[in-house]
């Protein structure tokens, strides 16, 4: 009711369910997403972590939330109760950051590895996944089957460093180049190149990510 008071606001469609939304995001046009952070099922960090490319405004009733939604890289963060002037600053904030030109997508990315520094052509990395040794740092796979480790780097990050449409977070451990797969089902991922025994890649793809991922191959 609040949002639909704001002028040049279109509501497109409203959820009470977290996992709802997800399943029908695929298929909605929308360029800002405001959801709370407490809910059942799946919180709205989650929910965060799941929806790329869109605007965030988190609602809360606690302000602990605040660093957490910060780092997902959040417009605004709105305390419960939420007030009309407020949310519609919130909004401003949103149509001042889309009426920005968005830079071209980056050909390198520049990392902090168990080498050093490295710089890292985004159209020679195949996929990302977590290091086994430790869950800190990254293991990057490239094209040649080189794997460079960067330290202490979050998905997170990497995704906001990588060309959005080019690669997607796929579950909890691991980031695919897009242009590599081959094959996907409901829930793994066939990927075009080969393991040293001459199977396949392949991958879990998580129900979490499944919409997001959907949605960037189709385009």
């Amino acid at each position: 009711m609040l949002c639909e008071q704001i002028p040049n606001l279109e509501v497109v469609k409203a959820f009470n369910s977290p996992l709802t939304l997800l399943q029908e995001e695929g298929k909605l046009e929308y360029d800002l997403l405001i959801t709370d952070i407490e809910m059942p099922g799946m919180n709205g960090l989650q929910v965060a972590d799941a929806i790329k490319d869109k605007a965030i405004i988190f609602t809360t009733a606690y302000k602990t939330f605040a660093v957490d939604a910060f780092d997902r890289d959040a417009v605004d963060y709105v305390v419960k109760p939420i007030r009309p002037e407020r949310l519609a600053h919130a909004i401003e904030k949103v149509a001042a950051l889309m009426a920005k030109p968005k830079p071209a997508a980056p050909k390198q990315i520049q990392l902090n590895t168990d080498k050093g520094k490295a710089l890292i052509g985004v159209d020679s990395i195949f996929c990302i996944v977590t290091s086994k040794i430790d869950s800190r740092d990254k293991i990057i796979i490239l094209n040649n089957d080189t794997k460079i480790t960067a330290k202490n780097a979050s998905f997170e990050k990497l995704m906001d460093m990588l060309p959005n449409n080019d690669f997607c977070r796929i579950n909890k451990k691991a980031i695919l180049a897009l242009k590599h797969v081959q094959f996907y089902a409901h829930d793994t991922i066939t990927a075009d190149r080969l393991l040293p025994d001459g199977t396949h890649y392949t991958f879990p793809l998580s129900e979490i990510y499944r919409t997001n991922f959907i949605k960037k191959v189709k385009i």
